[in-house]
């Protein structure tokens, strides 16, 4: 794979926008784009103990569709997790994890419902994030995450109601998307609502149910 390959590239892209605007920090975090069999298969991910601020196209670890690496510098430790949710999530193309400030700080302080990390406060929050369950907390790179992130992950598509994101405890959220650009818009989305909920005293209400219906009939939000 060359240097100048789009998928290497937009990876550095992707991290290098999120280490400016301060949604990554130190060597916190991770990403992964799953390749068509065209490019190799497999997928490209974020060595481990990376900067995603200064990351080098060549460096990135290419991983088969067995697991096995390719190339590159040894693949971050959330390698395990990101499998699993590229076999879970058929339509995943890219997944982000971050430390995000906000949302880190709401685990700690204590999130509004398993489920729900935070309430429906804005019609964005709805039709671009959606249900967000928190995942129990487990070191880092434990496998154990993995298979519980899976099984949110099916019982959410059973629902009708698939998922874009899951918050780890006292780590960070993983969200996932059709495109890198996708991805970092929804962990965005993400980050910003944590943020407006933390800031809000009193808390405000949640959008209503028929509110919230509005935006299924004219958005297909995913709620």
């Amino acid at each position: 794979m060359a240097r100048q390959d789009p998928q290497r590239l937009e990876i550095c892209r992707i991290g290098r926008s999120l280490f400016e605007r301060g949604y990554v920090h130190a060597t916190a975090g991770n990403i992964s784009v799953r390749l068509d069999q065209a490019d190799g298969g497999g997928f490209l991910i974020t060595p481990t103990d990376a900067c995603l601020g200064f990351l080098d196209p060549e460096q990135l670890a290419w991983v088969d569709a067995q697991g096995e690496q390719r190339s590159g510098e040894r693949a971050s430790k959330t390698l395990a997790l990101h499998r699993r949710i590229y076999a879970a999530a058929p339509e995943a193309r890219c997944i982000v994890h971050t430390h995000s400030t906000h949302l880190v700080a709401l685990t700690l302080q204590g999130v509004w419902h398993p489920d729900d990390i935070v309430p429906p406060l804005t019609p964005y929050y709805v039709m671009k994030v959606g249900h967000v369950p928190l995942i129990a907390y487990h070191r880092p790179g434990d496998p154990v995450v993995a298979e519980a992130l899976a099984q949110v992950i099916a019982a959410a598509a059973q629902r009708g109601t698939p998922l874009r994101a899951v918050m780890l405890d006292r780590l960070g959220p993983v969200v996932w998307g059709e495109s890198p650009a996708q991805a970092m818009a929804t962990l965005e989305e993400l980050e910003e609502t944590a943020r407006l909920w933390l800031m809000c005293h009193p808390r405000p209400a949640p959008l209503t149910d028929a509110q919230i219906d509005d935006l299924r009939r004219h958005f297909g939000a995913r709620w």
